[in-house]
Order: structure tokens, then C-alpha cells, then sequence
């Protein structure tokens, strides 16, 4: 995984083996990306790399990402929910969001055309952090747990002790993962698939 900003704009995330190639999403949107990244770094945030993209933090707190996907490419806001958005252009990037909201870009003319909006949202991303606002979260208990993933926990009591312990954070991404399968067997799959990632106290993308 990539584990320099800089490098993530030349050679991408390196999660995929595309990573450095032509077919990397980087490459896509590669003018767009340097001017996002050109106007994030015209503010007051300090740039380094999580997750193998570019983080955006302020005072320690994480603030935004910087992201290319195959349809687009965008800015994503930790806590973009809590933000003001008089320009209705902040999005849920799944149906299951409570707390990132992003801006997508599929042109440089769109980047360009919002810069001076782009600086504005920015400081107000800035302005949640120095107030100190915190996104209500579900709890975990509202989740519903699947069955599938009941009876491993009854057959391999190990396991459930050790989801326990996971971060809340860890928990949503698990269970949302498992219930989003329609299927008992495609749910068991991917149960039986992170059970090493659950026993080493990750999450399942790390």
C-alpha cells in the first residue's frame, strides 16, 4: 500500500495491482487531482497519507481525502454531514453514511469553476473541528447482527470476544458487509473470510 501523498498522485494507492500503470484511476484524472490537491493546500491543512490516499488534517484531526474513482474523482469530507452546504453539492457516498459527505468532480473545468466555492467549504470543514463537533453515530446495538454470523460466534466464542473489542468503526464495516449480502451462503463467505482479519483486531480493509 502506498504510504506517501506524493507518491499516491504519480502512481496511485498501490491496494490494486494497477497501482503505476496506465489503468490506474490516478491516472484518469490526473489534471483534476493537482488542482484539488493545489486548493487543499492553499488552507490551513496539513497534507499526509492514510489508507494509501491522500489525508487532509487539521490539529490532528482528520478533515478529508482526496480520492479517484472510475467515474470520478473527489473530496471527501470526515464530517461533511455536520457541514453547512448552501451550494447542495455535498453527497452521502452510500446509503449507509451518517457522517462522510463528498463532492464529486468529473472535469478540470468543474474543479476550476468552484475554487473560490471549494476554499469556502473547506474552512467550514475547519471551523467543525475548532468548535469541536462530533457526529452522533449509530450505536452498534442498532445493528442488526446476522444469523450466520451468530452461530459462528456460538460455535467459535474466540471470535466474538475479539469482535468485541473491535472499534466501533470496525464493527459498522463488518456488519454492514455481512447484511448487504442478499444470500446465506454469500454471507457465510464472507464471514469465514475476515475471521483472520476480526482475530488480528482489524478492520476489513487494513
Amino acid at each position: 500500500m502506498n504510504r506517501s501523498a506524493e507518491n499516491y498522485f504519480i502512481e496511485g494507492c498501490g491496494r490494486c495491482p494497477l497501482g503505476g500503470t496506465p489503468a490506474c484511476k490516478v491516472q484518469l484524472w490526473r489534471e483534476e487531482l493537482y488542482h484539488l490537491r493545489r486548493i487543499v493546500l492553499d488552507s490551513p491543512l496539513t497534507e499526509t497519507c492514510k489508507w494509501g490516499v491522500p489525508c487532509y488534517m487539521y490539529q490532528d484531526q482528520n478533515v478529508l481525502l482526496i480520492g479517484a474513482f472510475k467515474e470520478y474523482c473527489s473530496l471527501s469530507f470526515f464530517k461533511g454531514v455536520l457541514m453547512p452546504d448552501p451550494q447542495g453539492i455535498l453527497l452521502a457516498p452510500g446509503e449507509n453514511s451518517q457522517s462522510a459527505r463528498v463532492i464529486k468532480f468529473t472535469n478540470v473545468d468543474e474543479v476550476l469553476a468552484q475554487e473560490t466555492i471549494l476554499h469556502e467549504y473547506l474552512m467550514e470543514a475547519i471551523a467543525v473541528e475548532q468548535a469541536g463537533k462530533k457526529v452522533e453515530f449509530k450505536k452498534i446495538s442498532e445493528y442488526p447482527l446476522p444469523e450466520e454470523l451468530e452461530q459462528v460466534f456460538e460455535a467459535y466464542p474466540t471470535l466474538r470476544i475479539a469482535f468485541k473489542a473491535l472499534t466501533p468503526g470496525r464493527q459498522r464495516g463488518y456488519l454492514l458487509h455481512f447484511s448487504a449480502a442478499k444470500q446465506a451462503k454469500t454471507r457465510e463467505a464472507r464471514i469465514q473470510k475476515c475471521i483472520p482479519l476480526i482475530l488480528q483486531g482489524k478492520g476489513m480493509n487494513e
